[in-house]
Formats: structure tokens, sequence, C-alpha cells
């Protein structure tokens, strides 16, 4: 077979980069690294569309009623790697962006340096420092960690811009709504407490008819009441589809951009971002009667062909994704012939009954799509037993990955 190297498939600037043993961030290399893996050494390939994440950007923007459109690029980009996306999405022309801790936005901010980069999950107790030295704006959750920054900044002598982040249902982190307004007749504290967003998160937003919708809407709109002049922010990927009175200044994607379904109506509007191929280890053939794979919860009917792909659970391929008996099985596709899953998924490998596809078109080295154009995301995630955020998320460490597209501007 031809050794195809990953790094032929990027645009200038863009690396493809191995599977490495740092999960959280061994995409974000800045430049191919010795020891990439090529297809030929992988068990599985996972092509990323840095050109759909672009375009899906885009049409959030224009989706959201004039309101800023930033992205969410917290968890390694939603485990598609938050250097290579995130990078693509600046040259979009996105320029506010949303981490989860304080070591993502250091890493991000290595790659960008003119960016707006929010810290969601709050101030960190003991890190002022590190916020400070990285440019980051921390999403403040507590009448505490108000008072914590507003004493940093006054020690320092520096007005640095935060986020307040406001519960308004879902329970989560954040002000509640008492707490909050004790805080804005905090006149001492507020004084040195530059806020530059004011934000909430919505809890259904991917259910256009929820009355959470409204009732978070009205709490919100309350608490934007006391800090009138502050720029706001509510809407997620879904809750861009909701309306004009959701996206309000600024808009906050993670999934969409990633070409998850925002959840309103039967038409993703989205791209289609990643392609997940498993490669064809070994066929075999079993006969009627015999089991496959752990537990012998699989029998075949039939003497049947079974294709071994080299993507187990290590890989983020979820064990739920096995057949079972009494429910649908989980299904791979060849050039649009979908083939069921069968028995369970083990560690390294999950097994596939290819007996109706022609004789000869698998063989080993063949790739057969977990997720792409046949097996949709969502599709994927519902057979595993899952979301379709959980699925990107915990793409394995083991792919050889390949970002495809340079990013373009606009």
């Amino acid at each position: 077979m031809h050794r195809r190297h990953l790094f032929g498939l990027l645009g200038p600037g863009l690396a493809a980069v191995a599977s490495a043993t740092d999960e959280n961030d061994s995409v974000a290399s800045n430049q191919a690294t010795a020891d990439a893996l090529d297809e030929d050494l992988a068990g599985a390939i996972l092509t990323i569309d840095l050109v759909a994440i672009q375009e899906n950007w885009r049409r959030l923007r224009a989706a959201a009623a004039g309101a800023e459109c930033g992205a969410a690029v917290k968890a390694n980009a939603y485990g598609l790697g938050m250097m290579p996306v995130a990078r693509a999405l600046f040259d979009a022309g996105c320029r506010t962006f949303f981490v989860a801790r304080p070591r993502e936005g250091e890493r991000l901010r290595s790659r960008l340096s003119d960016a707006t980069i929010y810290v969601l999950d709050g101030f960190f107790a003991g890190e002022p420092g590190h916020f400070e030295m990285h440019r980051l704006r921390p999403a403040l959750i507590s009448l505490d960690e108000a008072r914590g920054w507003a004493a940093f900044c006054r020690k320092i002598g520096r007005r640095l811009p935060c986020a307040l982040h406001v519960d308004t249902g879902i329970n989560r982190l954040g002000f509640d709504l008492d707490e909050f307004a004790h805080l804005t007749d905090d006149e001492a504290t507020m004084a040195d407490l530059p806020v530059a967003l004011l934000m909430s998160h919505l809890a259904c937003s991917d259910e256009s008819g929820h009355p959470m919708n409204p009732r978070q809407l009205v709490a919100f709109e309350q608490v934007r009441a006391r800090l009138p002049r502050v720029p706001a922010s509510l809407a997620n990927s879904s809750g861009i589809f909701l309306g004009e009175d959701f996206t309000m200044d600024l808009v906050r994607p993670g999934l969409a951009l990633y070409g998850g379904h925002p959840g309103h109506g039967a038409t993703n509007p989205m791209r289609p971002v990643v392609r997940l191929e498993g490669v064809v280890m070994q066929v075999r053939t079993v006969a009627a009667g015999e089991t496959v794979g752990y537990g012998a919860t699989w029998q075949a009917s039939r003497e049947s062909r079974i294709a071994l792909l080299g993507a187990g659970y290590k890989d983020g391929i979820p064990r739920r994704f096995s057949s079972e008996p009494g429910r649908p099985s989980a299904e791979v596709a060849l050039d649009g012939l979908r083939c069921p899953v069968v028995g369970r998924i083990s560690m390294d490998m999950m097994a596939v009954d290819v007996t109706e596809v022609p004789v000869g078109r698998v063989r080993q080295g063949t790739r057969m799509e977990i997720v792409g154009d046949t097996i949709t995301l969502e599709e994927a995630a519902s057979r595993a037993g899952t979301i379709s955020y959980e699925l990107l998320a915990r793409l394995g460490s083991r792919f050889a990955r390949a970002y495809i597209g340079a990013a373009t501007g606009g």
C-alpha cells in the first residue's frame, strides 16, 4: 500500500498531528512531529474538516441576528484539537473564545495573541497571576470570587476585564439571583470590577417549546437591568435558533461548530466536520452457530464474514455501541452500504458483519466509516446510548488525525 502521510492533507500553517499519549492536547502541536502516525500505522483515522468548521461559524454568525459570534473551544475543541480549530476560527473572523480551565486558556493564548479568551469555570483560587499573565478573563461565579478579583485588580493597580456568570435556572455554576443583586449593590466591589460580559446558560435550548427557555429569558433580563451597559450572552448553539431575543450581544456556539445538530428541525443546518474510519485488521469466516466477542453475546445465524476494525473503547467508541440482544445493532458503513456491529466492543477493536458486502471488497487495510456521511454523528451517539457532545469529546488519542483545508480568512 502506498504510504500517504497525513502531512500532505494540510493547508499552509496547519499540521497533521499524531495520536499521542497526551489526550488533552496532543493535537495542539505547532508543527508536524517526527513520530506522527501515518495512515498505514493506525487502527483508525479521524479526519477533521477545518473549512467546514469555518463555514459553520459563518452560518451561526448569520443566524445570530447581528450578535457577535464567539466559539466554545473547551475540552480540546470538543475533542477535535483546540489549537488548529481555534486558528481556523480566528482566520474566519472569530475573536472571542471560551475555554473551561485556565490551562486551556494558557495554551490557547500561545497561539492567538489577539483573541479575547474567557475561562468558564470561574476564578481559580490562588491563581490570579495566571489570568493576568496570559490575559484571560474569568467568568466569575460567586460573590467571593468577585471580591477576590476586585481585590486583585486593586492590588496590581489595573482593571482586568471579567465576566459575571449568573445562574437563571440550570443550577450549575453561577451567581444565584439574590447573590448577584447583592454584588451589584456593593459599590466598593463594583468600583474595582471591570465587567466586560454578563452571561448565563440555557438548560433546554435544544427543545424550542420548552417552558424553561422563556423562564430563563425573563430571569436574565432582570440580570441585565442591573448592568444595562454591559454586553450580554445567553445563547449556546441551540439558543441561537430560538430567535433574536436570545442572541443578545454575543453567542457562544460549541457543538454546532463541529457539525452537531443544534436540535431544531429535522434537517441539520450545519456541515459535517468529522469522518471517523476504522481500519480492517482481519476478515474471518464464522460458521453458523459460532459466537463473536466477549460474553458470546452474538451468534451467527448463517455462515458470516466478520471484519475486525482497529477501534475500541480505548479510542472513545462507547461500549454501548456493542450489539445486544433485544435492541437494534449499531452500524458502520462502506460505500454507503450499512453493516451491523456484532458482539461487544473491546478495548482495541470492534467486529462488523460484512457478509452482504461483495467478496473481495473488504480486506486488511480497508477503511469503514464509523461516523461520516452515512452514519451521522447523532446516529452513532444514539446507537451508543449517549449524546453527540460526549461522543466527540471522548474521541481517542490513538487515531491518526488529518486536518483538511487551510484557514482561508473571511
